[in-house]
């Protein structure tokens, strides 16, 4: 059995009956089948079906936007949003899916000779909880553009938006039985991967499941993108904008209530400025609303899990014992559901559980270094690698310092963001790959190499 748990009130809402093995076989079947005929489409015709996905998000957006603030408690408003953003992606592939897919011609003896972008199969995508729309839809507008199929796993606490995607593509008029919701049990998910009607793998997860997955895809030789945990740098230097750099910090910080892989999560500041930095974030922290998250005006919500509230208290707990200063929170809200105070900890260093591991919920680590050098090797000390952000006034030293950093992206005055235009993936433990953009949708193609000799056109 498969439930969703409403995370504002702890309350069992809905649960759905798991497929069986011979309903996954069917599921696969039909997929396989479906894609051989899809990937003969033309793509102009293919991206069509992109374009009325996107306006039904958009004419059903307050509809998904509660479904995922009932399933995972993110705040109303930035449910809605998320849904936009899933609409503009959708459009984004289908006006320039054709460009990114032509063929390449290479300087050979005929004309013809280059490379040509064609897809792979049926994808796995194995997608979490915090953004469960948007991981999806990231991965789907281009995959399907690409002349794939997919199968979604979703996480097993987001089921109503599982089935949502699906009604939403069907909907839209994709092509039966190419794109198909799984509800499955995890252990369910290896056999699914070792199919042969399965071509390859995408996951947005964390680590820990991502190198299973990736051993799991490796055994079977599929191609796979993984994206992972991070641990996010923000650095701010000594000749930043404090205040401004303040105010971003807190909005990279608490959207989802820090429930993102690319929320900013170690706050790198330079002590000339630090005392100033902690005052604004602090009380910009210290403002925010904690809240029933269908109200409008609620900017904190609920932790999407019992577990996860406990997880993000102990590594609270244990920081404040190796020595990191409690500025604010630290605590359960007291009443129902998976509450944390927005939480601010100062004086963090290597060492403690604040720095060394991921921060997934609504605490905020102050890291204080003397010098540009010694930010850049803090940030670099993590076996994280997804994405940073660097604080300064002077564009050449902002240039050394992205010049050094070991991250996917890298953004210079302004908080990390996903946006379709620009490839999104990480290095070291946070995967490798890359989704949207260009890179984005090659990723699922086989590209291949088309030679034609010189007697071709005779």
């Amino acid at each position: 059995m498969i439930t969703t748990v409403n995370p504002a009130t702890g309350q069992q809402v809905a649960s759905f009956e798991a497929h069986t093995e011979t309903e996954v076989d069917q599921i696969l079947t039909n997929a396989a089948k479906a894609q051989v005929q899809w990937r003969t489409v033309r793509l102009e015709e293919r991206v069509t079906y992109l374009t009325r996905a996107a306006k039904i998000l958009r004419e059903r957006q307050e509809q998904y936007a509660q479904m995922i603030t009932l399933e995972m408690g993110k705040p109303i408003t930035e449910a809605r949003s998320e849904i936009e953003k899933c609409a503009l992606t959708l459009d984004y592939y289908a006006q320039h899916a054709g460009t990114y897919l032509a063929p390449e011609t290479i300087g050979t003896q005929a004309e013809e000779s280059g490379v040509v972008f064609e897809p792979l199969g049926v994808v796995l995508a194995i997608m979490p909880w915090n953004y469960p729309f948007w991981q999806f839809f990231r991965f789907a507008a281009p995959a399907l553009a690409a002349g794939n199929g997919a199968i979604l796993k979703h996480a097993n606490n987001v089921p109503q938006a599982a089935i949502a995607a699906e009604e939403i593509l069907r909907d839209a008029g994709v092509p039966e039985g190419l794109f198909a919701t799984v509800l499955v049990d995890s252990s369910k998910v290896a056999a699914m991967i070792a199919d042969d009607r399965i071509a390859a793998v995408t996951l947005t997860g964390s680590t820990e499941v991502g190198a299973i997955v990736a051993g799991q895809a490796g055994n079977s030789l599929k191609k796979q993108v993984l994206e992972l945990g991070g641990s996010d740098p923000f650095i701010v230097l000594a000749d930043a904008n404090v205040k401004k750099a303040a105010e971003v910090a807190v909005k990279a910080r608490f959207t989802n209530g820090g429930q993102s892989c690319v929320n900013s999560k170690r706050f790198i500041v330079h002590e000339s400025v630090a005392d100033e930095f902690v005052e604004y974030f602090t009380d910009g922290v210290a403002a925010l609303k904690v809240g029933d998250p269908t109200d409008d005006a609620t900017q904190i919500g609920p932790m999407a899990r019992a577990n996860l509230r406990a997880d993000i208290d102990d590594q609270v707990q244990r920081s404040i014992k190796s020595g990191a200063v409690l500025k604010l929170g630290g605590t359960f809200v007291e009443g129902d559901g998976f509450y944390y105070a927005p939480t601010v900890l100062d004086q963090v260093q290597p060492g403690h559980a604040a720095f060394d591991e991921e921060t997934f919920g609504p605490v905020a680590a102050i890291i204080r270094v003397n010098s540009t050098e010694e930010a850049i090797r803090l940030a670099n000390q993590t076996e994280f690698g997804l994405a940073a952000t660097v604080w300064s006034e002077d564009r050449e030293t902002a240039r050394q310092v992205v010049s050094q950093l070991d991250a996917g992206a890298v953004f210079v005055n302004g908080m990390v963001a996903s946006d379709p235009r620009l490839p999104f993936g990480g290095i070291k433990k946070s995967g490798y790959g890359r989704e949207l953009s260009s890179y984005g949708i090659r990723e699922f193609t086989n590209i291949k190499t088309v030679w034609y000799g010189p007697n071709y056109n005779a």
